[in-house]
């Protein structure tokens, strides 16, 4: 009887000890919405403030290149499709979208056509809002990469550049665009070979973080009196670092697209979580987990991600072959998944932050 005892208790020590050591949370990931057959891999995400969810796609799948114009699809808040649009005007490959926190404005990134787009959410009519000028760079040999957007609380908008390694900016009513920030620190000769990526203020606009997909690093840009300064590497060691969201405590949450995880870094660069992990694909060709997600937004006490599932052998099939590769290439419905909006605390530690709305 003793000897059951102490079995026992030891057994309790172990369950305690594990249910506190949760903050490399790898379950409760679950499908929020299928795309319909024949869509390309999700990559832009937006929520408005009614809970309807907006995704854009990259316009490849495993067969190849999509056709144009690129597609944006709508979801209730329970992950049911409410309507499908194609953007008028666009190429087949958006990238991210948000809302303009003043005008109301849905702007979406054409990739593809290396410009920004006004778009009715409701239609799918799009008018031209960003243009760019002459490239900062012409002997890189290589266009623009427009990639994601953010804004201030002036309602300036900023335009990460993949390629160019640069963030342009632009006033609230758009028009031709200025370079705001262009340092190597936001280019790269990694893989993927999408340099700056994801960027958001913190909230009292003292700095602007950059995820750099291809160099695994997020980048701090110090701001003063509205003006940028030097960038420096804020944390290296993000795999494939992709979007971003800030929490209302200054936590980063980032879509690790390598490492098919979301990592969260506390606002001195520690981690204090990662979250999710692949498991496979189903069937009927559906990642299970995370594949390739780039982009991510809290939604409620949800955090929604989009799995890209992206297969980079298309670009170039002897530079590009990752480990998720040949389970990208076996994708053919794509996802967007959630999981709790919610930092699990450490063993140790008594603290239990809560994630916030963007």
């Amino acid at each position: 009887m003793r000897r059951l005892f102490l079995l026992m208790a030891f057994a309790s020590v172990i369950v305690l000890a594990a249910s506190k050591a949760r903050a490399w949370d790898r379950g409760r990931v679950q499908t929020f919405a299928v795309l319909p057959p024949g869509s390309s891999g999700p990559e832009g995400l937006e929520v408005d403030s009614s809970g309807q969810v907006y995704v854009t796609t990259f316009g490849f799948t495993a067969g190849g290149e999509a056709a144009p114009p690129g597609q944006l699809f709508v979801f209730n808040e329970r992950g049911r499709l409410l309507r499908q649009l194609g953007i008028a005007g666009s190429s087949a490959h958006l990238l991210g979208l948000r809302f303009h926190p003043i005008t109301g404005a849905l702007l979406v990134i054409d990739f593809g056509s290396q410009k920004v787009l006004d778009v009715n959410p409701s239609t799918g009519a799009s008018s031209v809002f960003m243009t760019l000028p002459a490239l900062p760079h012409p002997d890189i040999n290589m266009m623009a990469g427009l990639n994601d957007v953010t804004f201030d609380r002036a309602g300036n908008v900023y335009i990460s550049d993949s390629f160019q390694g640069v963030v342009w900016k632009t006033g609230q009513s758009g028009g031709e665009a200025a370079v705001w920030v262009d340092d190597e620190l936001l280019r790269t000769k990694g893989v993927p070979p999408f340099g700056a990526n994801g960027l958001r203020f913190n909230h009292d606009e003292t700095a602007l973080f950059v995820a750099n997909t291809g160099n695994n690093t997020v980048v701090r840009v110090p701001i003063t009196g509205g003006s940028p300064g030097a960038p420096a590497i804020f944390v290296n060691g993000v795999h494939g670092a992709d979007g971003m969201i800030i929490d209302e405590h200054d936590n980063l949450w980032l879509a690790a697209n390598q490492a098919d995880e979301i990592v969260v870094l506390d606002p001195t660069g520690r981690a204090i979580a990662k979250l999710g992990d692949f498991d496979g694909v189903t069937d009927r060709g559906m990642p299970i987990h995370l594949l390739f997600p780039a982009s991510l937004r809290f939604s409620g006490r949800s955090l929604l991600v989009t799995n890209l599932s992206l297969d980079l052998r298309l670009f170039n099939p002897v530079l590009f072959p990752t480990d998720d590769s040949q389970w990208a290439a076996q994708v053919s419905r794509y996802t967007i998944v959630k999981l709790p909006a919610r930092i699990p605390p450490i063993s140790g530690s008594p603290d239990d932050d809560e994630g916030g709305d963007d």
